[in-house]
């Protein structure tokens, strides 16, 4: 009697054999792909603080002058910063006429008291002398004084140098305080340059 043997086809046998292997390349291939990606996000995260977005300096602030007691002096404030330096723009209204006024950025920004003086002494993270802006050692808040048409309102074009915008830094000027001051500043007398007293108040918010 004679005994036959079925044998598999040999190119049957070669597609069972390379579709094992390809599936076990597959997924030995997803997996070191998927450690790869997990190890990428821990080295992004790792160089990205959480905070970072918030730490971002801003361009630009705004501040809006309210009159302190018994005074009409208010006005609208932009802060830009401009060829590595904060240009400061705006207008302020109801100061007496043909008048010349202090004015500088504060250490607080709190406008409370009725006299404006919680917004503190003039920004001064550096511990200098106070001064004229450009000329010297002077306060990162000092800025040239403000003069009035015969209407009572004033153009404002100045500008702050050592201090910067959003950041959180010691010398960043937001929720910082704006004062204009009933008097001019003499850009000598220590530490406020005799400004008098304060006509108006406001606070620098990012923006």
């Amino acid at each position: 009697m004679r005994h036959y043997r079925f044998l598999m086809p040999i190119p049957a046998a070669l597609a069972l054999a390379l579709a094992a292997c390809g599936g076990s390349a597959e997924t030995t291939n997803t997996g070191d792909n998927a450690a790869a990606e997990a190890d990428r996000a821990a080295e992004t995260t790792a160089a990205t603080p959480p905070d970072a977005t918030q730490t971002m300096a801003a361009a630009s602030a705004m501040a809006t002058l309210q009159p302190t007691a018994g005074n009409q002096t208010a006005g609208e404030l932009r802060f830009a910063v401009v060829n590595g330096r904060i240009e400061v723009t705006g207008t302020v209204t109801g100061l007496p006429a043909g008048g010349t006024h202090g004015f500088h950025v504060h250490e607080t920004g709190d406008c409370s008291a009725p006299d404006g003086s919680s917004a503190g002494g003039h920004f001064n993270p550096g511990s200098t002398d106070h001064g004229r802006v450009g000329q010297g050692d002077h306060h990162a808040g000092d800025s040239d004084n403000i003069v009035a048409g015969t209407d009572g309102t004033a153009e404002v074009s100045g500008w702050l140098e050592g201090a910067t915008i959003g950041g959180g830094g010691a010398d960043d000027i937001v929720g910082k305080g704006v004062i204009v001051h009933k008097d001019a500043d003499d850009y000598e007398t220590q530490p406020t340059g005799n400004a008098g007293d304060r006509l108006a108040c406001g606070v620098i918010q990012a923006g």
